[in-house]
This record gives C-alpha cells, sequence and structure tokens, in this order.
C-alpha cells in the first residue's frame, strides 16, 4: 500500500474549522482539537437559535403593541379582535413599527377600530 501524506488537504481542513473558531477565546479559538469541539457546538446552537430569533421577535412585537394599545384603553386581545373584525390585513411586525416610529399612525388605527 502506498503512502498517503494530507499536507494540504488536512491544513485546508483545519483552517476552516479555526475560521469558524476565530473569535472564540482561549483555546477554543487557536488549537485544532478543542476548536473543532467548540465550532460544531456552536453550528448546532446556530440553526437552533435561527428558529429562536423568531419565537423572540414575536414576543417583542406583541409587547410593543400591547404597551401601545394600552395607552388608548384597549388590552393586545382586545386590539387583535378589533383588527380580525375590521377585515384589516396587518402584521404584527407592521403594526409594531407603527407604534415606534409613527405614533400618529397608530393613534389612527385605534380610532378607526373603536369606531
Amino acid at each position: 500500500m502506498t503512502r498517503v501524506k494530507r499536507g494540504n488537504v488536512a491544513r485546508k481542513r483545519r483552517q476552516k474549522t479555526l475560521k469558524i473558531a476565530s473569535g472564540f477565546r482561549g483555546s477554543s479559538g487557536q488549537l485544532f482539537r478543542v476548536a473543532n469541539q467548540h465550532a460544531l457546538k456552536s453550528l448546532r446552537h446556530s440553526s437552533r437559535d435561527r428558529v429562536q430569533r423568531k419565537r423572540t421577535f414575536r414576543a417583542v412585537w406583541i409587547t410593543r403593541i400591547n404597551a401601545a394599545a394600552r395607552g388608548y384603553g384597549l388590552s393586545y386581545s382586545q386590539f387583535t379582535h378589533f383588527l380580525k373584525q375590521s377585515k384589516m390585513c396587518l402584521n404584527r411586525k407592521m403594526v409594531s413599527q407603527l407604534t415606534v416610529l409613527d405614533k400618529d399612525a397608530f393613534q389612527q388605527l385605534v380610532t378607526s377600530l373603536q369606531s
């Protein structure tokens, strides 16, 4: 059997892993064995956290809408009920943007829903 030297291939594989782990603290970003373990774990977490990010943003939008609606004497559930009754197709992200960036437009929205 012939001898196989993996010089270039092995170095490229290690450098790829070390590039993923480049911001990690201590030996986690420097030494290949430790960096490989931490990089694999971080990649697992990143795929999980992409899903969790959507959950977190939805919770933030709901909190903002609830806080803004309570200023006009409505709870979040009442506000969404009025939105559905009036058949307005606004998602939570857009309504949340209105509460933060354009308070006058949100006020007009609430008054049109209540009447």
